[in-house]
């Protein structure tokens, strides 16, 4: 998959294209990912997708913007494993902002990509202040050679499948249903780094797996899954217990820390990059009085863990 991370002065081979956020890469954008590849193969032009780093919303107003789903490597991993055939990622920044829409189309997908076939979801908008639209790019699309597809909504069970729709199951605890909308359980990767060794000295070694956003959308404790743990065998999954939230027994005004301890595993893997899926919640973060009681709480989250994944194979 290749990646642009610039814009060509001019193109060099024309492409399909599809353009958004695809924050989470969940079932509504692979519907989309399907449709481009469908088209781009029978049009024999590369299927490519148009991304924006960082979020427009997280550029204007930061505090207010949504969690994210994804980083922008954890995106970069799905839509490779969708088999796109590229991924332009525009950086986000005040002369982006001030591009206008008839320069969005002119400069960047016709001189720049020479696109013959663009796919948009139904709410899709581009350029200064959002002033394009589906309807501008149809209105151009003779003038400058290229066809232009809206697709509908995603929808599971009657519900629009939405980036936001998977932010508040998370929120809720629900994973079950983030699952149904995702296509997959909800994860987050990251390296492991070193920590403050609390876990080791309370008798539950954790791997602490670096965030690369400080405004995760889901926390609590968790039943979990980690892939990457053993080098020699990258397909083997380990199970165990997760927290991720600001600890306030440990910390009063601390950032959100993922942590995982793993089932029967105490081996150092520092710099080791894992990918933690989130299958359950236990329950939400509390304060205590001292280690003493957080251990023993520790303990009964382990042991549940554990009796979730006896469960799980019993009913399977």
């Amino acid at each position: 998959m290749h990646v642009w991370r610039s814009i060509p002065a001019h193109a060099e081979t024309p492409i399909a294209l599809t353009i958004g956020n695809f924050d989470g890469v969940h079932r509504g954008h692979q519907a989309m990912l399907t449709r481009l590849k469908n088209t781009a193969g029978k049009l024999g032009l590369a299927a490519c997708v148009m991304t924006f780093e960082p979020h427009p919303r997280e550029f204007f107003a930061p505090d207010q913007a949504p969690a994210r789903l994804t980083s922008l490597r954890e995106k970069l991993e799905l839509l490779a494993e969708s088999k796109v055939d590229g991924v332009i990622i525009n950086r986000f920044n005040y002369d982006f902002a001030k591009i206008s829409p008839e320069a969005f189309i002119t400069r960047i997908l016709v001189k720049g990509f020479s696109v013959r076939w663009i796919l948009v979801g139904d709410d899709f908008r581009f350029g200064a202040r959002r002033a394009g639209d589906f309807s501008m790019l149809k209105a151009l699309s003779k003038q400058y050679n290229f066809e232009v597809e809206e697709m509908p909504g995603f929808a599971i069970n009657d519900q629009r499948v939405s980036s936001t729709g998977i932010r508040d199951a998370l929120a809720a605890g629900d994973l079950s249903h983030a699952k149904q909308l995702l296509g997959r359980p909800y994860s987050i990767s990251g390296r492991v780094i070193n920590g403050d060794k609390l876990g080791k000295e309370l008798g539950f070694p954790t791997a602490n797996i670096q965030l690369k956003h400080n405004k995760p959308p889901l926390s609590g404790i968790f039943v979990v899954e980690v892939h990457g743990v053993i080098e020699s065998q990258p397909t083997k999954i380990m199970r165990g217990v997760a927290s991720l939230g600001v600890r306030p027994t440990i910390h009063k005004n601390g950032k959100p820390v993922l942590e995982a301890h793993l089932f029967d595993f105490n081996q150092k893997i520092y710099g080791r990059r894992l990918r933690i899926d989130f299958l359950h919640k236990l329950r939400n973060e509390e304060t205590y009085p001292d280690l003493e009681t957080l251990t023993q709480q520790i303990a009964k989250d382990v042991e549940n863990a554990r009796n979730y994944f006896l469960t799980s194979l019993s009913n399977n």
